[in-house]
């Protein structure tokens, strides 16, 4: 499976709404992702985790 790098667009409860580079909309419970994550975060979803970038 490919990395795919994410930007957090929104955040809504306990949801954070992503927008992958190609274009891709995803919503992931913010307890799946890495503590810190805030709106602007960038993500990447490689082996099955999630991780912040710098």
């Amino acid at each position: 499976m490919e990395p795919v790098r994410y930007t957090v667009e929104t955040i809504n409860g306990d949801y954070a709404y992503l927008r992958s580079d190609s274009g891709v909309e995803n919503q992931v419970a913010m307890f799946l992702l890495p503590e810190g994550t805030d709106v602007g975060s960038r993500l990447l979803w490689e082996d099955f985790q999630w991780s912040l970038l710098p």
